[in-house]
């Protein structure tokens, strides 16, 4: 399993809150199958095959054009680990118990 930090800003609004951008990104992220994500304060995490989080990764891409936004800047961090099972609770237990 694959996970992506994931950071979508609509550029060209009206508006310099993201509140509602990201409300909406979620709502698109309710409606993909196969993929688990979890909101933070700064980006989303979504977890899942590498196919499925493109696949979210584009929804979300397009979400903010289907509204008022002129144009959108997506970052994306992947990591894909192969040798292991990964998720991010695990990376998470890794570290809480080396701390």
């Amino acid at each position: 399993m694959a996970i992506a930090e994931v950071t979508v800003i609509p550029i060209g609004t009206a508006s310099t809150s993201l509140s509602s951008y990201v409300a909406d990104l979620q709502r698109v992220l309710e409606q993909q199958s196969n993929i688990q994500y979890t909101l933070t304060s700064m980006s989303t995490i979504i977890e899942g095959s590498l196919d499925d989080i493109f696949i979210a990764i584009r929804a979300i891409h397009e979400a903010p054009f289907q509204t008022d936004a002129q144009r959108v800047s997506t970052s994306i961090k992947i990591d894909d680990r192969r040798d292991k099972a990964s998720s991010s609770a695990q990376k998470l237990r890794s570290v809480q118990e080396k701390l």
